[in-house]
């Protein structure tokens, strides 16, 4: 046993760092055998997730529906310290020592032998959650408001040590705040990870709440210390505001503009043509109806995946689910291996609660393969299409029927081959240049990465 400790240095050496600094008490489990299963990274994670046994947080809940529970709450506001601080303050990093450990690696292992993404999504979003409570306190309860992006900078294909890191880059003394996070190959001890290891960056949207009442908190501002520090700030001023620009040019406020209404009528006609025996066009073998790409799942949540408050699931299993949703879809339509590029910005709008059924449904709502010619810029490369799944997800209370959406997930994937997807309905006309938008916005990433020489010579996971 204590031999297989010393063989990761790195990964013991966080564990130790987190829990001198208060933030987890590192578990293991064991397997059955002389082996050791290690799930320390996850503990170490999700420590801060969870605080009581479900068991205990029934009876105390229980207690207090019937009275003999008395809580009277204090304004959590006056009890916190709203001093600025800096971004270093609320660094935090966790070795994953995937190419030592064969044990650990099966948990994060899928069937091809490759990495799995959605575990790594899982690992992230209960990174950001450590991230924020050594920004705003322990005692306040911080939920995932949106995962702004998730962008994929160069494959996970090697087997590697991972090191996933991040802290808070954006924040104004209100209770929200930004939190930047990346995966990189673990460097080798004594030095720091370089550009061209970064496999992975993302961006996640953190509010504090009262753990009682759930009304935002303000938490405290940053202090910026240098011009590194500065820039990362304003970055995430930027990507404030045109979050609001965003929210105000939504097709659900607005109407197709005139060239999207021109390549509505387009599709429109082209379908009739499609269906009209007297016109030679026929659905070409690779186009897919939009509404013949749909799969769903449904599933009742269970609490080994709550997150703090004990009677929500945390964020981590929705984007674990939605990818792995996501990506059978894209297998589903290609009948090939989808190749992840990115995450487009996703709200969680209501909580996912314990005991609840949750139903995802997952369909391809563009591909940049035209049914008609949208005078559209191609992104991908030759024979290789990039499409966009979108999957919504929503709740079902068992006892009472009540139904609530709890967020819109837009995953881009890319295929080698050619293939279109084809909407038919006016709900499915808009989903279509929803996507569209995006996918534009993209592009326009990349050619300006391009003209600026920030551009790496691949279009794979840039993200407006």
């Amino acid at each position: 046993m204590a031999k297989r400790l010393r063989a990761f240095p790195r990964y013991w050496s966080s564990i130790c760092k987190a829990s001198d600094a208060g933030l987890s008490q590192p578990r293991r489990h064991f397997s059955a055998s002389t082996s050791c299963a290690i799930d320390g990274v996850y503990s170490e994670l999700t420590a801060m997730r969870t605080q009581i046994p479900f068991i205990e947080a029934l009876k105390a809940q229980a207690a207090e529906n019937d009275g003999k529970l008395a809580v009277k709450h204090v304004p959590i506001q006056d009890q916190i310290d709203n001093s600025p601080k800096t971004m270093s303050q609320s660094y935090h990093k966790v070795v994953l020592p995937l190419a030592h450990d064969p044990w650990l690696l099966d948990s994060y292992i899928n069937s091809s032998g490759h990495i799995r993404l959605g575990t790594i999504f899982m690992d992230l979003d209960a990174l950001a959650g450590v991230i924020s409570f050594k920004h705003s306190g322990d005692n306040l309860m911080n939920v995932t408001a949106a995962v702004d992006r998730i962008t994929l900078k160069r494959p996970l294909i090697a087997i590697c040590d991972l090191e996933l890191s991040g802290k808070v880059t954006f924040a104004t003394g209100r209770s929200s705040m930004e939190l930047s996070l990346q995966v990189a190959k673990a460097p080798e001890e004594g030095k720091t990870v370089q550009d061209e290891d970064i496999l992975m960056t993302c961006a996640f949207t953190m509010v504090s709440l009262d753990p009682v009442t759930k009304k935002a908190v303000n938490i405290s501002p940053l202090k910026i210390e240098n011009a590194e520090e500065q820039r990362l700030f304003d970055q995430g001023k930027k990507n404030y505001a045109a979050k609001k620009e965003l929210a105000k040019a939504t097709l659900r406020k607005n109407t197709p503009n005139d060239e999207e209404s021109d390549l509505i009528h387009a599709l429109w006609l082209r379908q009739l043509d499609y269906h009209d025996p007297n016109t030679p066009t026929r659905k070409p073998a690779n186009a897919m109806y939009m509404e013949a790409t749909k799969i769903q799942s449904v599933q009742i949540m269970q609490p080994q995946y709550r997150n703090r408050s004990n009677f929500n699931i945390f964020g981590g299993f929705l984007l674990r689910t939605t990818f792995e949703l996501a990506f059978t879809c894209a297998s589903a339509m290609s009948h090939t291996r989808p190749t992840f590029i990115a995450l487009d910005p996703s709200t969680f709008e209501n909580p996912v609660t314990v005991g609840s059924v949750l139903y995802l449904t997952a369909q391809v709502v563009y591909t940049d393969s035209p049914v008609v010619d949208s005078g559209d810029p191609k992104a991908s490369a030759e024979g290789s299409t990039r499409i966009q799944i979108r999957v919504d997800s929503k709740i079902r209370n068992v006892e009472h029927g009540e139904t609530k959406p709890t967020g819109v997930f837009n995953y881009t994937f890319e295929v080698k081959k050619d293939i279109k997807v084809i909407p038919e309905t006016y709900s499915q006309f808009i989903m279509y240049l929803d996507a569209r938008r995006r996918a534009l916005n993209t592009i326009q990433s990349i050619e300006s990465q391009s003209v600026g020489g920030g551009s790496e010579g691949s279009t794979a996971g840039v993200l407006s």
